[in-house]
């Protein structure tokens, strides 16, 4: 493909097509939105705002707090926080200072923290209090320095205050006496007298944050993600948008370890004048009230939180015209789905669609998006401004013509510098090609049109995406292989109406043990202490075999089938007690 003249180019205005990109830090860009909006909310949370000028001083606050503390220039500093105050303040006080973000899952199991700390080199973590018996756990198993502890409360006004400290705050377990502990208010006091030089000014090619994904095999990456990752990342989104507004406000309901809710729903907002609503858990219950309260210009998420919209009881009459971007991406969004909320949006005073996008986190999130008002069935959208997509031939450098299906590949300023110590999966991953660019190669499968639309169809890699996170079968059956029941397991992801895939284990027992419901709990409390919430399984099958290929392996593709077939058989005979219904009522 001759990138001048990429056919999508078309559909962006000349302004828009190409984007000068800052050689800066990520905070230094936030800064930059500060003084100009400096009275502009910049964040919400449970009722407290703060403006650019005041989450301004807390960034600077907290970078000499971590200076103080004696965090140098490239140190890994672990955040394992859900979406609060505490944890975006740190997220840009680590970069404000030069050191490095490690973002990870809050309800990761003991395991998989262990790995992430270890992994990133971290010299010290901030997670909640609730979180800290996790890390006691571990305490043998981790090297970090210091474990800054916070709590809710700690960013609560002070009516809230009393609230949660008799509803959710009694729940906390009190945290021992630990020499490795400092408390939040603790540690930014360490900062009030720091009088040394805080503020790094980075370069935009800088590994700033590490977001994790399973890239190629399955095993857990490190994904080392540059400043000029986000920062190009924030700028296109607002240039492909074409809706992004200062002293506008997003729902941030997507969580701060995944790519999707860092790299949109709070850096691209934060760099652009606009204001997040911090939701540091979510609920069907809690998304009406926040719709209602809110009013969100902006809304973000994987396709079961559109399905949980149109469950949502209490929206009646509920005026939803002040969305002016619904987007979705971290999953397939069905043109079922897609369909049944645009007539919702449409019912309830919206004149905009769900706009579906795609991405890896290997380019922190989205890096294609559907046009405003330009929806083509079943596409994914355009690349981003600067961002180019070829389809190759899968295992080569081949590129397909329009319409053929092949291996995504893609090229831009938001690809990643590379996966954490892992030189075969970067060379893999990363590839050079004959044009001299540097193209990021998927493992999705999908074809681009003649003008440039992009379509998903499947991924290469085996995984499992449920709700929008990524779950890699071999990480879990590894889990449910140690457990001293079972003699072997195979995890497949299953059709479900609400998350997409539901994560299923197929088990053969030792000899002498027999299934039972008991035994079931078991493995799913030995899986829930081992694993993060969402890649549990949700079903076991006990067999006293698995399907087999012909050199030996687990037959997984075959037990797809298997439940394939099941799912469909079941929505036949849904169909037909329906019809007999009708049909009797008729004859009434």
């Amino acid at each position: 493909m001759n990138i001048e003249q990429a056919p999508w180019l078309k559909y962006y205005t000349p302004e828009t097509a190409h984007l000068n990109y800052p050689d800066c830090t990520m905070s230094a860009q936030v800064v930059k939105t500060a003084e100009k909006y400096p009275d502009y909310f910049a964040y919400e949370f449970m009722g407290s705002r703060v403006t650019y000028r005041k989450f301004v001083e807390q960034i600077d606050g907290c970078a000499k707090a971590l200076k103080a503390m004696g965090i140098r220039k490239g140190d890994r500093i672990t955040v394992c926080m859900p979406n609060c105050p505490q944890a975006i303040i740190m997220f840009y006080a680590i970069n404000r200072m030069g050191a490095i973000g490690n973002m990870i899952h809050p309800l990761s199991g003991e395991k998989e923290i262990a790995f992430y700390l270890n992994v990133s080199e971290s010299v010290a973590c901030i997670t909640l209090d609730q979180f800290y018996p996790k890390f006691a756990a571990i305490k043998d198993q981790i090297h970090i320095e210091h474990l800054i502890l916070t709590s809710i409360k700690d960013a609560l006004n002070p009516l809230m205050k009393v609230g949660y400290a008799v509803t959710a705050g009694r729940k906390v377990k009190k945290v021992p006496e630990d020499p490795q502990v400092i408390w939040w208010k603790d540690f930014l006091s360490k900062g009030k007298d720091y009088k040394g030089e805080y503020v790094y000014q980075g370069k935009g090619d800088e590994v700033a944050v590490i977001l994790y994904s399973g890239g190629t095999t399955g095993t857990n990456k490190g994904i080392q993600l540059t400043n000029l990752n986000f920062n190009a990342l924030g700028m296109q989104t607002a240039a492909a948008g074409d809706c992004l507004e200062a002293g506008h406000v997003m729902l941030a309901i997507m969580p701060i370890f995944h790519g999707f809710g860092l790299g949109v729903c709070i850096h691209t907002m934060l760099i652009n004048g606009a204001k997040c609503i911090l939701v540091p858990q979510f609920t069907v219950k809690s998304y009406a009230a926040l719709l209602k309260k809110h009013h969100p210009n902006y809304i973000a998420g994987v396709p079961t939180l559109y399905e949980a919209l149109l469950r949502i009881e209490d929206l009646e009459g509920i005026d939803l015209s002040c969305l002016e971007g619904i987007f979705s991406g971290g999953d397939s969004l069905s043109i079922e789905l897609k369909g049944k909320v645009d007539a919702f949006l449409k019912e309830h005073g919206s004149t905009e669609q769900v706009r579906e996008g795609y991405g890896t986190t290997e380019c922190v999130t989205a890096s294609c998006l559907t046009p405003r008002r330009m929806y083509r069935k079943g596409s994914i959208g355009i690349p981003f401004p600067d961002t180019y997509y070829i389809i190759c031939k899968p295992e080569s450098q081949e590129e397909l013509p329009a319409g053929e299906i092949g291996e995504i590949c893609l090229s831009g300023p938001s690809v990643m510098k590379g996966y954490l110590n892992c030189q075969e999966e970067n060379e893999h991953t990363l590839q050079t090609h004959a044009d001299g660019r540097i193209w990021l190669h998927t493992g999705d499968l999908g074809y681009m049109d003649e003008d440039g639309f992009i379509y998903f169809k499947q991924r290469l890699k085996r995984m499992i995406i449920t709700s929008g996170y990524n779950v890699y079968p071999s990480q879990v059956e590894n889990v449910i292989d140690a457990h001293p029941d079972v003699l072997m397991s195979t995890v497949i992801g299953v059709k479900d109406s609400y998350r997409m895939q539901r994560v299923k284990a197929f088990v053969v027992l030792r000899p002498g043990v027999e299934p039972s419901d008991e035994l079931t709990a078991q493995l799913q409390k030995y899986c829930s202490e081992q694993m993060a919430k969402y890649a549990v399984p949700r079903e076991f099958e006990y067999r006293k075999e698995l399907p087999k290929t012909l050199v030996g392996k687990v037959a997984y593709k075959v037990l797809e089938a298997e439940e394939e077939a099941k799912a469909a058989a079941a929505e036949q005979a849904a169909a037909r007690q329906a019809a007999m219904k009708e049909t009797a009522a008729d004859n009434l």
